[in-house]
């Protein structure tokens, strides 16, 4: 399994962010000052950092230095909420890997973590196809299939057909699938999953997803 430190002062996020990793197979620390985290960061054994630039004690931008210096193997995604070119570029050009403004959702942030633990020159971390009877997902071309015959889906449905079939035979409750597709900052009240699975049953097929009463959603 691998180690991913996350460095962020905002709990919300921070538990957000640990309880999808951890589900996904990931074994998460998270810190929420920049002293600590840059302690951490250097001296601890981790694959991946989930960095906020933004913290109490030390800025992520010196964290993001010091790694780089330091620790040039260890990889950095920046997560923050500041969205400006200038800190893109600043925050790219000081060593980060990748780049996440909030708000984000957390199929797009395992994607990109995903790929940064992706050995260089081996094979993909993750199938780059998925299938449960006759719906084939492409996953590098973003693509979806029913037999040979190509289905048109929006981003968000391409999205949550990814984490249904990548939990295959796994029920995954309302609350899971928003954060998974819809990011911590949706309401949990709304009943927006119940709408795109109904989409998804309609353009990929009625039996593909199974309701199971006052739990959630599985794909067998």
């Amino acid at each position: 399994m691998n180690r991913i430190l996350v460095i962020e002062d905002e709990q919300r996020i921070s538990s957000f962010v640990a309880k999808g990793l951890k589900a996904e197979g990931f074994t998460p620390t998270v810190v929420e000052d920049g002293v600590t985290g840059l302690d951490y960061a250097l001296t601890g054994d981790f694959d991946l950092i989930v960095l906020d630039l933004g913290l109490p004690g030390k800025d992520g931008f010196e964290i993001l230095r010091r790694v780089s210096a330091d620790r040039p193997e260890l990889p950095v995604i920046v997560l923050t909420a500041r969205d400006s070119v200038d800190a893109t570029v600043s925050a790219l050009e000081g060593g980060a890997a990748d780049y996440m403004s909030k708000p984000f959702k957390f199929a797009e942030l395992l994607a990109r973590v995903r790929l940064r633990l992706r050995p260089s020159g081996g094979p993909a971390a993750v199938s780059d196809e998925l299938t449960a009877g006759r719906v084939r997902l492409d996953l590098r071309r973003r693509r979806a299939f029913v037999g040979e015959k190509e289905v048109e889906l929006s981003a968000r449905e391409l999205s949550l057909a990814e984490v249904l079939l990548t939990h295959r035979g796994q029920v995954l409750s309302r609350e899971q699938l928003l954060s998974h597709v819809w990011g911590y900052d949706f309401d949990p009240g709304s009943n927006i999953v119940d709408v795109y699975i109904g989409y998804l049953r309609k353009k990929l097929g009625t039996e593909l997803v199974t309701t199971v009463r006052g739990l959630g959603y599985r794909v067998d």
